[in-house]
């Protein structure tokens, strides 16, 4: 048995006639920036998420830089984010000038440990920078509570939670910007890359809007210092035929995690997902001893598997500059030697998801 870990080429055949002519219309119009594509596609995406300002955009990087650029963090402003995450949450910070403040993720949930936000706070923070990681949000109320009495401005890195509820609603309705991925290995993944901003706020709209397209406010007249950050037309059109699909593909990747939750119960260190949210499951993301053994055992068996993040932020070269150590972080450098992922995808199989079980268990024994 072979097993696809994202399974992409399976969903573009399931979806393949709707996609084949989402592309060939914009073709057929050749306005391949900015199209009524473009403008169609926010307009489902507020609606899914229930948000005022869906803002689409080039990649959910330039998503992160956009928000941040519209609340006006510059150079030496602090933005409190986690150390156990994509380069990309910290990377857009120090790239506008700001500093990245880190603070350790919960252990079993891997987000970020709210517990210790407000010793992190100083005069010079300006906003929290939570990330949904592998799928499940943060906790946004409390994180929300603590913003609000610090006065300080909630981005949420929802780059691999698109599709994710927090008390019921969409996660997007907890911060003041939600920003979200479209890399075609996403929850909702376009063919190249892609990215969304939501936010509630008139004001924070018109600014990301203007800002996207080199900060115009009409053709040739430059309100603020912007940037390229459209979304391609062709990448619209591609998730507007998968939008519709994509309730159902949550609740597919749900049953999936649901069936490994109950395979691998007792084996292994299972994903835990709070009560009052529900995952989009980017990943299915397990916490192993001797994690090169396990992913080339799986692998030896035709079971892909794949490391979601081997090295946290503070130890990266890049981040040498902020004078962080070893031990500083002590969760987050357990977890970053200890997890792995394992295939994820709404198109998984019983039998297939049966024989990772089977092999995850079979290891486990035998290393035991």
């Amino acid at each position: 048995m072979k097993i696809d870990f994202a399974n992409l080429q399976h969903q573009y055949q399931l979806y393949k006639k709707e996609i084949d002519l989402a592309i060939q219309s914009v073709l057929d119009k050749s306005n391949y920036i900015m199209g009524d594509e473009v403008s169609l596609l926010e307009r489902q995406l507020e609606r899914f998420t229930s948000t005022k300002h869906a803002i689409t955009c080039s990649n959910g990087t330039d998503a992160l830089t956009l928000s941040m650029k519209a609340l006006n963090i510059s150079a030496g402003d602090e933005v409190i984010t986690t150390p156990f995450t994509f380069i990309a949450t910290a990377e857009t910070i120090a790239m506008l000038g700001a500093i990245p403040v880190f603070v350790d993720v919960e252990p079993d949930t891997f987000n970020i440990d709210t517990t210790k936000i407000i010793s992190a706070i100083t005069s010079k923070t300006k906003a929290i920078m939570p990330v949904s990681l592998y799928g499940q949000p943060s906790n946004m109320l409390e994180i929300s509570d603590i913003a609000k009495s610090h006065g300080l401005k909630v981005i949420i890195d929802g780059a691999q939670c698109f599709g994710s509820t927090y008390h019921g609603e969409s996660t997007a309705k907890f911060a003041d910007i939600y920003t979200t991925s479209f890399f075609p290995a996403k929850p909702l993944g376009c063919y190249g890359d892609g990215g969304a901003i939501f936010t509630d706020n008139d004001t924070y709209a018109e600014k990301i809007r203007m800002l996207r397209v080199h900060g115009q406010n009409e053709r040739y007249h430059h309100k603020y210092i912007g940037m390229t950050g459209r979304l391609d037309t062709i990448q619209a059109a591609i998730l507007l035929a998968k939008l519709p699909h994509h309730k159902e593909e949550i609740l597919a990747r749900d049953n999936v995690a649901q069936l490994y939750n109950k395979g691998l119960k007792n084996i292994v260190k299972t994903p835990v997902v709070r009560s009052d949210r529900k995952s989009a499951w980017a990943q299915y993301t397990i916490r192993v001893n001797n994690r090169s053994e396990f992913q080339e055992n799986l692998l030896s068996k035709n079971i892909p598997t794949s490391i979601h993040y081997p090295k946290p932020l503070h130890l990266q070269e890049c981040f040498q500059y902020l004078n962080l150590s070893s031990g500083m972080f002590p969760i987050s450098e357990m977890l970053s030697k200890e997890v792995i992922s394992l295939p994820m995808n709404p198109f998984l199989k019983t039998e297939e998801i049966d024989y990772i079980v089977d092999a995850v268990t079979s290891f486990c024994n035998a290393d035991n």
